[in-house]
């Protein structure tokens, strides 16, 4: 009797550390979440806050150089305005796709921790 007892007793701590295990697991994953949920949230609002003040800025400077050559060459100051705007907007298209796929993989902390676990356990077999 005392044998299937000890046998009850190991069985439950057992489940109880992988469950532990589990726990922190998830506790990692939605940290992780919450993260990128901030950063998500605030690249967004810096992004909408400089896309604004970049159009105002493109506006009114062309307007400045438009008003500044209209008398002498207007077309000619549209036109190179019109490929100066061409030109900054693929370096940007450019630079979001690095940007974009410079991004650590999402989960990657926790999928690290849960192959440390994996490990830990086949070596204990």
């Amino acid at each position: 009797m005392m044998q299937e007892s000890g046998l009850f007793t190991s069985v439950k701590t057992l489940l109880a550390t992988l469950l532990g295990m589990a726990h922190t697991r998830l506790e990692l994953i939605i940290n992780e979440l919450e993260e990128e949920r901030q950063w998500l949230i605030r690249l967004w609002c810096y992004s909408v806050l400089a896309l604004f003040f970049f159009c105002l800025v493109v506006v009114l400077l062309t307007l400045l150089v438009i008003a500044v050559f209209w008398e002498s060459h207007r077309l000619l100051a549209i036109g190179v305005i019109a490929f100066v705007y061409l030109g900054v907007a693929a370096w940007l298209t450019r630079y979001v796709l690095c940007l974009a796929k410079a991004r650590p993989r999402l989960f990657s902390a926790s999928l690290a921790e849960l192959s440390k676990d994996r490990s830990a356990l086949e070596s204990a077999e």
